[in-house]
């Protein structure tokens, strides 16, 4: 799909290129002092700290291999970043989150678990002194900065690093946005060439669409499963309004400013990058050049502009194109379904939710459906709620043995738990519909009779669709 997709554009002229990406925007709106300035780091997180704008702490630098000898490594934390001043692509960047006691040396522990003595950490430096991660490949200064601290919302969607959002200003406009996300095989890294994950952001809503891992589109978090569409983030006019006004003090007339969210301070920027890297478009699913020509010339006098003219060129077009790509209709968190069964349909209000295990529905709607039938199965089955847990267990698998011998209406039963311990529940295949796409939903059969909706849509359904809790 992907291929056919890239084929597509290229073709249209749509998608935005490295040749043109230079000649049209870096070289035109970028003055090359401002370019020399933002790449290095140091400076640029004065100028942020000069304008108030929110940045991790500096902790120290090393500017010569005098400064080296000299340096004392008793006053860095347990967790910090230490990053070339003049790096780039995230190259010579070490990420440290704790420290083990070690009589001789001070030891930490880096994202991949693998230990970052005393020692390596000056070999390191002295590397970064050389130049070796320097994007001129001149003598470079190494920093120490404070390590972001990850918030609780962050939780279920890293890989023990942090993650960040990339946003594409031009023309003191937000024009696209991405999150990227650390995973195991990054090490921890929010880096999407080292493995990281990137997920479109509707940037009017500041809602996660769809998510590629290695150029290939992706629905889950490979470690737990996680939906990564229908996310609303943050802070989301905070995190527009900080990479406005981070591209401004900069002079940066197209920029990708990259942000993170920290636990105390919120939203904090990492840095500014003069040439921003293009895989946006992928994670996207829309061409970058396309939205550039929108807004290149409007005037945009203020922030607040600045975000509402993203808000109005580029909300709705979102939706649109995902469903065009990726052939799967959005749904909001309340829907109407349709029911098929052998006496006729109903169509009910559902609630969509895209943490539940399994869909659900009431066992009234079974003899509306002509489906009653199955209620008197299950009562058959003469199953002893009360039993251990261990005895649940060998019921559920001698009961499935038997359903899948005979052709009844029950498909199966499973083992539940809940606040009122483990009980087994029945589970049953109904044709259904939502939005016009029709699936054979598997439905557990509950007594919902004292909760709003007597339809739960949960994840394996949910397949067929992309989320979005806006709607």
């Amino acid at each position: 799909m992907m291929k056919q997709w890239f084929h597509k554009w290229q073709e249209s002229q749509k998608i935005l290129g490295m040749n043109a990406r230079n000649i049209s925007y870096i070289k035109p709106y970028n003055k090359r002092g401002a370019i020399e300035r933002v790449d290095d780091k140091i400076w640029f997180k004065r100028v942020l700290e000069k304008n108030h704008i929110p940045t991790p702490d500096l902790l120290g630098k090393v500017r010569s291999y005098q400064e080296l000898r000299e340096f004392d490594m008793s006053q860095l934390p347990s967790g910090f970043v230490l990053k070339p001043a003049s790096g780039f692509g995230g190259g010579g960047i070490v990420v440290v989150y704790g420290e083990r006691k070690h009589e001789e040396e001070r030891v930490w522990v880096r994202g991949r678990g693998d230990y970052f003595p005393e020692s390596r950490v000056r070999n390191h430096l002295y590397n970064i002194l050389d130049g070796s991660f320097s994007h001129t490949s001149t003598p470079d200064v190494g920093f120490f900065e404070e390590r972001i601290k990850m918030t609780k919302f962050f939780r279920p969607l890293a890989y023990k690093g942090i993650p960040d959002l990339r946003i594409i200003v031009f023309n003191s406009t937000p024009v696209m946005a991405m999150l990227r996300l650390p995973t195991k095989h990054s090490g921890g890294a929010a880096n999407l060439h080292a493995g990281g994950i990137g997920v479109g952001i509707d940037i009017a809503r500041g809602i996660t669409t769809n998510a590629i891992l290695n150029d290939k589109l992706i629905e889950t978090l490979p470690e737990t499963g996680q939906t990564l569409s229908g996310i609303k983030l943050p802070q989301w006019e905070q995190i527009l309004r900080v990479a406005i006004d981070t591209a401004s003090v900069t002079n940066l007339g197209f920029a990708g400013v990259d942000i993170a969210i920290d636990r105390e301070k919120g939203p904090v920027v990492l840095e500014a990058n003069a040439r921003p890297g293009l895989a946006i478009q992928i994670a996207n699913l829309s061409p970058l050049k396309e939205r550039l020509e929108k807004v290149q010339g409007l005037k945009v006098p203020s922030v607040k502009r600045g975000i509402r003219i993203a808000q109005d060129l580029f909300g709705g077009e979102v939706e649109e194109e995902v469903e065009e790509i990726t052939g799967k209709q959005v749904i909001g968190l309340k829907q109407t379904v349709t029911l098929y069964g052998p006496e006729g349909e109903i169509t009910v209000n559902a609630k969509v939710d895209t943490g539940a295990d399994s869909s659900s529905l009431d066992w009234s709607l079974l003899e509306e459906l002509g489906l009653e039938h199955a209620k008197e199965e299950f009562e058959s089955l003469n199953i002893d709620h009360n039993a251990s847990a261990n005895e649940l267990r060998k019921q559920q698998k001698e009961i499935n043995e038997y359903l899948h011998s005979q052709h009844m209406t029950l498909q199966k039963v499973v083992l539940i738990r809940s606040g009122n311990g483990i009980t087994i529940r029945p589970f049953i295949k109904i044709s259904s519909e939502i939005e016009g796409v029709k699936y054979v939903g598997t439905y557990s059969i509950a007594d919902r009779s004292h909760m709003q909706y007597n339809v739960l849509i949960g994840k394996p359904e949910l397949k067929h669709f992309l989320v979005d809790p806006s709607k």
